[in-house]
Order: structure tokens, then sequence, then C-alpha cells
């Protein structure tokens, strides 16, 4: 028959799978199947391999279509595929777009020489170059009383219906990023990816099918950071255009995670949110990329293991012998108030989703280390302390004693209050010379908090664990399993695996 398999088994497995899964899943997006015989009907060959002469013209428009006029900011002549560029142009305002109206960028790569409204051979993309935001609150200097003024109007705004300050008004993207594929790369037409038929334009050239210049428009380079506040009496502002190439992989893995982005803002994410989300692509190479993937991944299981490991550990536990109640006290009370630090800094999810799991957890300890119930009487709870052993009461003197001398050092170091009520446990493990089993992933919270955005508090917190986890080792090699000691129950390790069936007679 069939071995029954532990839960934790069946999670780890379904964790293999998913990672599996989307291993096959990236690179289904990042490999294209070329046509493999240039002269067969269904191939779809490049108009780049031809070296035609482009150029590259900008327009600002007050509608996607251009109805209503549009006006020229920016063009490049002799525009050169394989020439990465950044140009900075002033864009007028239009009077509709500073009074919180919008305005959108029309990027054409046509013919030299031509317009590109009259072209037949040029590609275009429409491009917001607005967007609508809350504005930020005016930040007051505590020390030189700076935007006081300011400030103080804002208190005095009503508090019933929507404020100014409440309601979106229009932003300026001050970036605009452009990328064309520029590999001469070969389409088989039974093969075409979904995701690059939006973007291809093919025409028929003789016996030869031929795809114009794949143009994209990078939306995830588009940051909060680099947003500017449009009010009425702004005329005119800064518009960066850069433009560099792109290979057709990372083309198909961009506008996947594009449309992942919009996704979300349709299910209600803040753009602060999706900010943070482009940040991880953006900011880093796709190898990179790939290694945050897999250790953000490993991180949630590590730490669905250490809360479910949590969870068993203290489930059975009867006894506080050997355990520092205060430590467990005080870590409930740190992890409540770095979740909440955590909170309204509107870290990310990745971040806050596991702290706030944490500090649930760690509540529970608080009530099972103290032996606490509570017992309801209508609405008004009553809290009952269990009694405490011998042992248990020897526990909390050396407890006790080594908050004593930890006291010493916690009023000049109250901002590492977290990692200083972590050593109370290292001081009992010492004193009782024996280790109590845990388990630690702070090493994979190390690679998190260089690679996931969260503050800078909270990245430190992440290697202040690493002195305690050495020292947790070193303590775990010099007090070695005692299998002779009696646990709670009165039995030993030995006891405990000797086989409970009557002896075999010859």
């Amino acid at each position: 028959m069939f071995q029954k398999t532990s839960f934790t088994t069946l999670i780890v497995g379904v964790f293999v799978v998913y990672v599996l899964h989307t291993c096959w899943v990236m690179y289904g997006i990042v490999y294209t199947k070329p046509c493999e015989n240039p002269k067969f009907e269904n191939c779809i060959n490049p108009y780049l391999a031809g070296k035609p002469r482009l150029q590259l013209s900008i327009y600002t428009a007050l509608r996607p279509n251009a109805d209503g006029g549009h006006t020229l900011i920016h063009e490049e002549e002799d525009f050169d595929v394989e020439t990465k560029f950044e140009r900075i142009v002033n864009v007028s305002l239009p009077k509709k777009t500073c009074k919180n109206g919008t305005l959108y960028a029309m990027v054409f790569l046509h013919q030299a020489g031509m317009s590109p409204w009259q072209d037949p051979r040029q590609v275009h993309l429409v491009s917001q170059l607005t967007t609508y935001m809350i504005p930020k609150p005016p930040e007051v200097s505590l020390i030189s009383g700076e935007e006081a003024t300011q400030a103080e109007q804002l208190k005095r705004k009503p508090k019933g219906g929507d404020s100014a300050v409440d309601r979106p008004v229009s932003h300026w993207r001050s970036r605009l990023t452009l990328n064309v594929v520029s590999e001469d790369f070969i389409f088989d037409r039974d093969f075409l990816p979904s995701d690059v038929h939006r973007y291809l334009r093919v025409f028929q050239n003789g016996k030869k099918r031929v795809y114009l210049p794949l143009l994209f428009v990078d939306e995830l380079s588009n940051r909060v950071k680099d947003l500017m506040e449009i009010n009425s009496t702004c005329t005119e502002l800064p518009l960066t255009i850069s433009y560099d190439t792109i290979s057709l992989g990372k083309l198909r893995f961009w506008i996947h995670m594009q449309d992942a982005v919009y996704s979300l803002q349709q299910f209600g994410f803040t753009e602060k949110d999706a900010d943070e989300i482009k940040g991880i692509f953006v900011e880093t190479n796709l190898y990179f990329l790939a290694l945050t993937f897999f250790v953000a991944a490993f991180h949630l299981l590590f730490d669905f293991l250490a809360f479910k490991h949590d969870i068993s550990f203290w489930k059975q536990k009867k006894s506080m012998v050997g355990m520092s109640s205060k430590a467990v006290l005080w870590r409930c009370f740190s992890t409540i108030v770095i979740f909440m630090y955590l909170f309204d800094e509107q870290t990310s999810l990745l971040v806050l989703i596991p702290a706030g799991v944490g500090s649930m957890i760690e509540v529970w300890k608080v009530k099972k280390a103290f032996k606490i119930q509570v017992i309801w009487k209508g609405v008004k709870p009553t809290f009952i302390f269990g009694k405490s052993d011998e042992s248990e009461r020897r526990t909390v003197e050396y407890d006790t004693l080594a908050m004593k001398y930890l006291s010493y050092l916690l009023y000049p170091m109250l901002y590492a209050f977290g990692f200083l009520f972590m050593l109370p446990q290292l001081f009992v493990n010492y004193k009782f010379i024996f280790v109590h089993p845990q388990a630690f992933n702070t090493f994979i919270d190390d690679i998190f908090a260089f690679i996931i955005t969260m503050p800078t508090s909270h990245r430190l917190a992440c290697f202040r664990d690493d002195v305690v986890f050495l020292v947790y080792l070193y303590q775990r090699w010099l007090y070695p399993v005692d299998k002779t000691r009696m646990n709670e129950y009165g039995l030993s390790y030995n006891e405990e695996e000797k086989p409970k069936g009557k002896a075999h007679k010859d």
C-alpha cells in the first residue's frame, strides 16, 4: 500500500512542480522558433535586413488618434537602429493639458525623407505622456518648520466630502523609452507568437512576405519618481527620450510583464504598488530577475515551512523549561511594531504579508508561553494565567538574570531592541547546556533583503539575525543532543525508541 504522505512533502512537491512549470513557460516566452528555410512561403523576412534609410518622428496630440491636431516635438533624420541615444526636449503644453487634461505621444518610424502621414511603410505607436495621481502631501520639517503654512492649510480642509487634495490630478511622465528589435529574425507564420502579432506589420514584396521594424514603447520605465505634477501655470515641461535596441526574447518578455502590470492595476493595485513591481523589472537584468524570482519563491516556501514548524513545535509544547518567556513576549511586541511600521511605509506585499502572519503567530506563542486562558463573560474577556512548576521557575530565574544584564544595553541601543531581546534565549541555552530545535531561513532573508524593496531599517534587521544564528549554531555544536535527558513526560530518548511489542522467544 502507499505510505502516508506528510503535508510538508506535499507542499514542497507542489512548489517544485510550480517552479518547473514557470521555467518551462519562461522558456516558451524568450525562445521563438525561426523559419528554417528562408525561401519557404511561410517565412516572414525582416524589413531591416535591406538596410533602409529610416527616420524617427515624435508628435504630441490631445487625442490618441491625433484628432484635433498634432505637434512635432522631435525627429531623428538619420536614424540608426544600432545606435542608442538620449535626448532631452522641452514640450509645450496645450491649455487643456494644463487644466488637468491629457497628452499623448505619437512615435513614427518611417522612411527617411517622407512624411510619416503619407508613408505606407511606417510603423507607429501611441503612448500617454500624462497620468492621474493624487498629489503628494507637502513634507513638513520638524526642525526648520518649512512648508508648515501649507500643512496648516491642509489640516483646515473640511473632513466631509472630497477636497482638492484627495482628487487625482494630471502628472507629467518625464521619460519616453523606445526600443526596436535589431536582430534579423525570420518568423515562421505557423509559429508566430501571439504576443508579437499585435506589433507586427507585414506587406508583400514580390513573392516574399516582409515585416516592418518592431517598434516598442517601454511603459515599465515610467516610474513614480519621474512624475511631475502639472498645474495651470505650467506651459512647458522637459521630456527625456531614450532609445536602445532590444532582443526578440526580451521584447516578448517585456510585453508579458507590461500586460501583467496593467492587469494588476485593473484589479485595484495602486500606482505605488505597480511601481514597485516595475522597479523589479526595470532596474535589473534578466539574469538577476530570474534570481529574484527564485529567491522570492524560496523565501515564501521557507516562510511557510518556518511558520509550520513554529506552530507544530509550540502546539505540542507543554512546558516552558529551557525557554525564555520574556524573549517570546518581547519578540511578539517587536514583531507587531515592525509589521505596523511596514504597513505604514506601504512596503511590498511580499514583505508585508509574511510579517502579518508572523505577528499573529507570535501573539499565539505568548498565549502558550504564559499559559493564558481567555474566558468570555458576555463581551468582557477574563484572562487566567497558569502556574509554573519548579523547573519552569528555574528557567524564569535565568531569564530574569539575562534581562537584568540586557537592560544595561537596552536603553542606549533602543533601536535594536528586536535584536537584543533575541539574546535571553541564548543565555538560557548556556545555563541549561542544551538547545531547543529551531528552524531558520535567515540566509534566504539576507538575499531577499537585497532584492525586494523595503525600508532600510527592516533590511538591516534581516542581517542582525545572522549574529544570533551563528551563536545558535555554535551552541548546537557545543551542546549535542543528550539522549539520556528526561523530557516533561519523564521519558528519555532511548526509552521512547524502545519497541513496545513483546520480545520474540526462540
